[in-house]
């Protein structure tokens, strides 16, 4: 498997987990990898008054970077006009929310999930 399928592999199954969690909460996933030219959001979720746009970053325990400071300002930025572009797309009443998921695992094995609802919004860009 090359690195590149591997890492997308890594990617969805921490992607599954925060699914099953946020749903677990009586969220409801409206899409999985929302992708336009220049940016793509990993989930999209409706929970109570909110729409979340949730990035999912997945590491083995004792990463170099965290998945939080993963999400610098230009992630976000990306972000941003993303969320931008399906909200064109899907218009709704909800208040937009951009969240942060940081999975842990190890093997097989989800070791840790920390999740950061409002972790930035769309001010300033």
């Amino acid at each position: 498997m090359s690195g590149t399928a591997n890492k997308r592999k890594i990617g969805n199954f921490g992607e599954d987990a925060v699914c099953a969690m946020l749903e677990r909460q009586g969220a409801e996933i409206l899409c999985r990898n929302f992708t336009v030219r220049g940016g793509e959001i990993d989930i999209i979720a409706k929970s109570g008054e909110y729409l979340l746009f949730v990035e999912v970053k997945t590491r083995r325990p004792g990463a170099m970077t965290s998945g939080a400071a993963a999400v610098d300002a230009k992630k976000q930025h990306f972000l941003i006009r993303t969320a931008e572009q399906y909200l064109l797309q899907n218009p709704c009443d909800l208040q937009p929310r951009f969240d942060v998921a940081e999975v842990e695992y190890s093997g097989a094995f989800i070791r840790h999930i920390e999740y950061y609802a409002g972790a930035f919004d769309a001010t300033g860009c």
